[in-house]
């Protein structure tokens, strides 16, 4: 079963499960999980081939989601899945197929379409880190900064060092192999007719207009918000915005 790091404790409102996106981990999510813990129990997932989760040489968003959907069955309740990026699309894959588990759905900056970029300039950036020689964070952030412009995504990367071990705690080889899968959608025909927010940074370009007729097609309750201000991390750009706007979707589609 997937790593769980679990906020607060059991109250009458549907848990929260949150699932990172790629080359995340639950941790990532920390203080937004503890904050909306205050009226339910968050519990937020390593992804397979992330953090400390199993390793697995398939990463299909049809596996993701069994995967969440283990962890939902393991709680014994129903719950609402709040996804970012690659997480989104299998929390969507997960409602799609296995409706019963999941109550509301919030997909951050995500669409159910296949995306042209991929992340292996990334991967290949990580593998020119010589972890032999890091014994703090910084050695690889600066190790990083040769081929990597942005200090926000080389912070980023390297919370998934395991310093001790001089390892990444990712999987590269499969995550490389799997990229396809990743930057796409499987085919499905169900339907996730619950309530689904799909929220967007403003200055991102992964929910695009011409993606709405293929959500609603798929969530015919979709609703769709904005941050202003932020990109396709907006809960790390905007982490209050971030958080109003979820509890303001969950309280009025309570």
């Amino acid at each position: 079963m997937l790593n769980m790091i679990r906020h607060g404790s059991a109250t009458d409102q549907p848990p929260l499960l949150i699932v990172h996106g790629l080359f995340g981990s639950a941790r990532n999510w920390g203080v937004i999980s503890k904050r909306l813990s205050d009226q339910r129990e968050v519990i937020a997932v390593d992804q397979r081939n992330h953090g400390e989760s199993p390793w697995s040489d398939r990463h299909g968003y049809e596996d993701m989601a069994a995967d969440l959907a283990e962890v939902i069955e393991s709680l014994g309740s129903r719950a609402d899945v709040l996804g970012h990026s690659m997480g989104g699309k299998a929390a969507m894959v997960l409602a799609l197929t296995r409706p019963e588990l999941v109550n509301r759905v919030i997909l951050a900056d995500i669409a159910p379409v296949t995306y042209t970029h991929d992340q292996n300039q990334n991967i290949a950036a990580m593998r020119t880190v010589d972890l032999a020689t890091v014994e703090k964070r910084s050695d690889a952030t600066d190790q990083l900064a040769k081929v990597i412009g942005d200090p926000t995504l080389r912070s980023f990367f390297t919370q998934s060092l395991d310093l001790k071990e001089k390892r990444w705690k990712l999987n590269l080889d499969v995550l490389e192999a799997e990229m396809p899968k990743i930057i796409g959608f499987p085919e499905i025909e169900g339907r996730f007719e619950r309530p689904a927010l799909f929220l967007s940074g403003a200055e991102s370009d992964y929910v695009r207009p011409e993606h709405r007729d293929r959500i609603r097609a798929l969530f015919p309750s979709a609703k769709f918000a904005k941050l202003p201000g932020c990109g396709h991390w907006l809960h790390a750009e905007k982490p209050r915005e971030f958080e109003a706007a979820v509890r303001a979707f969950l309280d009025l589609t309570a």
